[in-house]
């Protein structure tokens, strides 16, 4: 066995779970930390090039309230995965069990409370998600990528520490925000699916609604989803305005250097790297989100005056339209939301809560 600390990671089934726990399980290791991820196999897609010096599969299901037949099956999954994580834990002697959200994180962070290992959750967006409410009164801290945490447990100790981000993005945030006396570039996205809101909206509202010189100096890089590219693609051709679309982008951290303002959805994820690189946003939370968090997300940024906040059901071609051009039509507006964006965001998010783990663990 080895001679390191082995700190043991149970995160979700999404990107928006696994990215900022790779972060974290990454500065681990050049502490000379042992990192195993504890997830399922809809998480384990995720994880292909998670630092890890270990991956376990484990059983785990949502619990659907609004089918209860299926609850019975959901215990069990869980259930199982716990069992799994114990028996791995007396194998490995964790010194700390980190929980990133997600129900996949549940069974490592149950075996942790089984076993009275000491455990950490981090939360990443600005309302508590389920499993790590269940857990954050036994957590020895329950760390948050924005100070506003709603639905945290009285008695619970909370520290914000921001959203560990990607190296890349932390890389690229050195990058000066670009001139505005030429051309200007939109970056849209819509996560990692797209937004079909966004593929409908955005094109009608940049082709007919901003005068034409701005529209003139416009270069629009748009996430589109598949079956949209070509009437998305159409729509900007016929405006005469120039457009790289795709599907997704292997290249965010460059994408998000290069705009002079970003229209995307506010998942923690997207708005923490947003205020790490300093870009002017105009953000559109999900409305279907559960508890309304990525409305809570877009709060910090809005707040500092570097985001705009526009619903769902206020997402029309002409109110978009026109704010956008209030918003490319000023420079010295742009640059200073740019550097409010920036102050709001955390590079060393992955090493506060490192700090935070060795802390707890006792290192």
């Amino acid at each position: 066995m080895s001679d390191k600390p082995l700190v043991v990671i149970g995160a979700g089934g999404t990107g928006g779970h696994m990215f900022p726990a790779a972060a974290f399980a990454d500065e681990m290791r050049t502490r000379g930390w042992q990192v195993g991820l504890i997830s399922d196999v809809r998480g384990l897609h995720y994880a292909e090039n998670f630092p890890a010096d270990w991956k376990l599969e484990v059983k785990a299901a949502s619990p659907n309230i609004r089918k209860p037949w299926t609850l019975p099956g959901t215990a069990l999954k869980l259930r199982a995965g716990v069992n799994t994580a114990v028996r791995k834990y007396k194998m490995a002697r964790p010194a700390l069990v980190a929980g990133f959200g997600g129900y996949p994180a549940y069974p490592a962070l149950s075996a942790a409370r089984r076993m009275k290992i000491p455990m950490i959750v981090h939360e990443q967006n600005a309302v508590l998600g389920r499993v790590n409410r269940a857990f954050a009164k036994q957590a020895d801290i329950v760390a948050s990528g924005f100070e506003r945490l709603d639905r945290l447990p009285a008695g619970s100790a909370h520290v914000a520490i921001g959203n560990p981000v990607r190296g890349p993005i932390i890389e690229a945030s050195n990058v000066a925000y670009p001139p505005t006396d030429e051309d200007l570039t939109v970056f849209i996205t819509g996560g990692s699916q797209g937004a079909k809101i966004l593929g409908e909206a955005v094109p009608l509202a940049l082709s007919n609604h901003l005068p034409a010189p701005l529209r003139a100096r416009l270069k629009v890089v748009q996430q589109v989803r598949e079956e949209q590219l070509k009437d998305v693609g159409n729509q900007y051709e016929q405006s005469g305005i120039r457009a790289r679309l795709e599907p997704f982008f292997s290249d965010m951290p460059e994408q998000l250097s290069a705009a002079h303002l970003v229209i995307a959805r506010s998942g923690a994820g997207t708005v923490s790297e947003i205020a790490v690189m300093g870009r002017p946003s105009i953000l559109i939370p999900l409305k279907i989100a559960m508890d309304d968090h990525q409305t809570a997300n877009a709060e910090g940024l809005a707040e500092a005056g570097a985001a705009d906040v526009v619903l769902e059901d206020n997402v029309f071609p002409k109110l978009l339209g026109e704010l956008i051009a209030v918003r490319l039509g000023d420079g010295d507006d742009l640059r200073a939301r740019a550097a409010a964006a920036k102050g709001q965001g955390n590079t060393r998010a992955a090493q506060d809560l490192a700090d935070l783990a060795e802390r707890v663990a006792g290192s």
